[in-house]
């Protein structure tokens, strides 16, 4: 008698991929290149400030990241140009049991500014979330990048006890590293509840932005008035902000209030919220 084929239980994953291009055409700035294979998409390009600043509109149809899943994406902002990226809601990362992984390619030309301004990533019990992020400044081109992260959702009661939550991000001007970071986190780490660690906030985000700001504006961001943990930092050429939050809408609160002080003086334009944001 032949021994019993084992039953091999087949889970779905997605595979998707973005890459996006922008130029700048006279005052304008236009996509140049829009490609996509699998579940990720753009909406129409908007122009809520005027031709200079092009919009796009991040899109995953299936709303949420799951074990075996796979996002790419990439943007090239060419010389001169300003590419503004956002998404239109949360991204989702679900309970897991593999990883699933995201992998972030960024470049900006000389004279160029691109704004990756997504909203919160929540990261489920159980998830494991794997996420990956290069940046490449050519010459004077300017960043402004944030990332916000919930780990569990405490709202619903749920605390971080499994799976585990990765990110690494270098940021790089002409080869020249800029800012090196890796993050690992395992359910029930002790650094979640440790003072040096999360200090048992579940929400935690950071807002990275290029050029440098004088002492007076560096104090009018720390004094603005908020519920979560916060300061920032002055480096060589990039303003880091950090903040430890009890809840993801304190965090973006927070970041924004920062954003409308600071894109005047480091990006050169009044900081105009997307529509997006408000809905």
């Amino acid at each position: 008698m032949n021994a019993p084929v084992p039953i091999t239980l087949f889970t779905p994953s997605w595979h998707a991929e973005l890459e996006l291009g922008y130029g700048r055409d006279g005052e304008t700035t236009r996509p140049t290149l829009r490609r996509h294979k699998g579940p990720l998409r753009v909406q129409k390009h908007l122009y809520a400030e005027g031709p200079e600043v092009c919009q796009h509109i991040i899109v995953h149809p299936p709303g949420g990241i799951a074990g075996g899943d796979r996002l790419d994406i990439a943007a090239t902002v060419g010389a001169n140009a300003w590419a503004q990226l956002t998404s239109p809601g949360a991204a989702k990362w679900y309970r897991a049991k593999g990883p699933a992984y995201q992998r972030l390619e960024l470049k900006v030309g000389a004279g160029a500014t691109l704004e990756w301004l997504p909203q919160e990533t929540i990261v489920y019990c159980g998830a494991q979330a794997e996420l990956s992020t290069r940046i490449e400044l050519e010459g004077d081109a300017r960043l402004c990048y944030w990332d916000m992260v919930a780990l569990g959702r405490p709202a619903s009661g749920e605390r971080f006890n499994t799976g585990h939550f990765q990110a690494h991000l270098d940021i790089r001007r002409d080869g020249q590293l800029l800012w090196h970071e890796r993050q690992r986190i395992y359910g029930d780490d002790g650094l979640l509840d440790s003072p040096i660690g999360l200090a048992g906030q579940p929400v935690f985000a950071t807002l990275l932005i290029s050029g440098e700001i004088d002492a007076d504006l560096l104090e009018r961001c720390r004094m603005i008035p908020s519920l979560v943990r916060g300061d920032l930092s002055q480096l060589p050429g990039l303003l880091v902000a950090r903040c430890l939050a009890s809840e993801a809408l304190h965090a973006r609160a927070w970041l924004i209030d920062l954003w409308r002080l600071l894109r005047p003086v480091l990006l050169g334009r009044a900081a105009v919220p997307p529509r997006i944001w408000s809905t």
